[in-house]
């Protein structure tokens, strides 16, 4: 049986000034961000984006509510309580996992949570962040293409371990050890060491310079030279190793690696979605290092009409609300203005700013770009 996917472009499709709406009808979309509180600057930028993407539809039939979350998940309940009750059906938001813990409460509204953890939410809530089973399927398209034998998987034990052990599980890629390490500078390198038979390394270093000199080898004075220019001695048991941390935790990582006798010109340093984090650039030890992401000219672009219009640089949420605002017109229309959620779960594959995604399992899943840093530059695989 042949199989049609329908690539709909919507946000060349959808920011077009569609007329076809009766003139009483109105789209109703809610908006869930911390509008006060410690992250308060992230829900304006939110806003702000909604805004852009409503004036690129240049409709007057969309009119967006925007609520405060408040960081407090009892907030965030009776906030979507007064949403659904002037018509709301579909919320952008909430930003934050722990805010969506009360939300099944509100069966008949959709929640397109900014989130990327798929992990126990509500059956109501889809997950619109970049997962991790996205980033690892890309991952995994890398190692075939480049044949990769032999992965190491770094999890911290802090953080994201359920999401990305399962993520590992559904996306079948090729790892052929997985390790948790601490976040602790203190007792990271000696995990580290131990990942990478560091002292065993270095000591099959030690015990080869001892065998030359008590040998009668030739030339064994220039080789022992050689080797004692060198750290260690021995190959690497893996050709490539997953990072999967951010910031400073994941530049731990790596001069770990470094100390360690590992080098990004030998095995494939691969990481998680960075979001073209600009202090990668000047890691020049650490390069070339790998990771997943969204399109980065979309990306680029939209930084520099944010930047123009409001005079400030937008966080990486608000991209990807800005790309939910087109999803929702578009779908709305396709379903005459009935808001429901078997309107998010039609087998079509959709192509925002971010890249190509489709809706499965209350998740956004998306079909990611593969980049480099290296050079002073990103640059892009596939």
């Amino acid at each position: 049986m042949k199989i049609f996917i329908k690539i709909i472009i919507f946000l060349c499709l959808t920011f077009l000034n569609i007329q076809n709406i009766s003139a009483g009808e109105k789209i109703k979309i809610g908006l869930l961000v911390p509008i006060t509180g410690q992250n308060s600057e992230i829900g304006k930028s939110i806003i702000k984006s909604v805004r852009l993407a409503i004036n690129k539809i240049n409709n007057p039939s969309i009119e967006i509510f925007p609520k405060d979350t408040a960081s407090s998940p009892e907030i965030t309940l009776r906030n979507a309580k007064e949403l659904y009750e002037i018509g709301v059906k579909i919320i952008i938001g909430p930003v934050f996992n722990k805010n969506l813990i009360y939300l099944d409460e509100l069966k008949e509204i959709i929640f397109l949570s900014l989130t990327n953890k798929i992990i126990d939410n509500p059956k109501n809530i889809i997950s619109a962040g970049i997962n991790a089973g996205s980033q690892l399927n890309t991952i995994s398209k890398f190692q075939k293409l480049n044949e990769i034998k032999k992965t190491i998987f770094l999890i911290p034990k802090e953080n994201y371990k359920e999401e990305i052990e399962k993520a590992i599980i559904q996306s079948k890629i090729k790892t052929s050890e997985v390790y948790y390490y601490d976040s602790d500078p203190t007792k990271l390198t000696k995990q580290i060491e131990k990942i990478t038979k560091y002292r065993e390394r270095k000591q099959n270093l030690k015990d080869e310079i001892k065998r030359l000199k008590n040998s009668n080898e030739i030339n064994k004075d220039r080789k022992i030279t050689n080797l004692e220019k060198r750290d260690t001695l021995g190959k690497i048991k893996f050709d490539s190793i997953i990072i999967s941390d951010f910031d400073e935790s994941l530049k731990s990582i790596t001069t770990s690696l470094l100390y360690t006798d590992v080098s990004p010109k030998e095995i494939y340093f691969i990481t998680l979605n960075q979001w073209f984090d600009e202090s990668l650039l000047k890691e020049t030890s650490s390069q070339p290092i790998y990771f997943p992401s969204i399109n980065k000219e979309n990306y680029d672009e939209f930084i520099n009409i944010y930047y123009k219009t409001f005079n400030e640089y937008p966080n990486q949420l608000s991209f990807l609300s800005y790309d939910l605002v087109g999803l929702v017109y578009y779908l709305i229309i396709q379903n005459n203005f009935i808001v429901n959620p078997k309107m998010f779960l039609k087998k079509n594959m959709f192509k925002g700013k971010v890249g190509i995604f489709k809706i499965k399992n209350n998740k956004i899943n998306h079909i990611l770009n593969f980049y480099k840093v290296e050079d002073n530059n990103f640059k892009k695989i596939f």
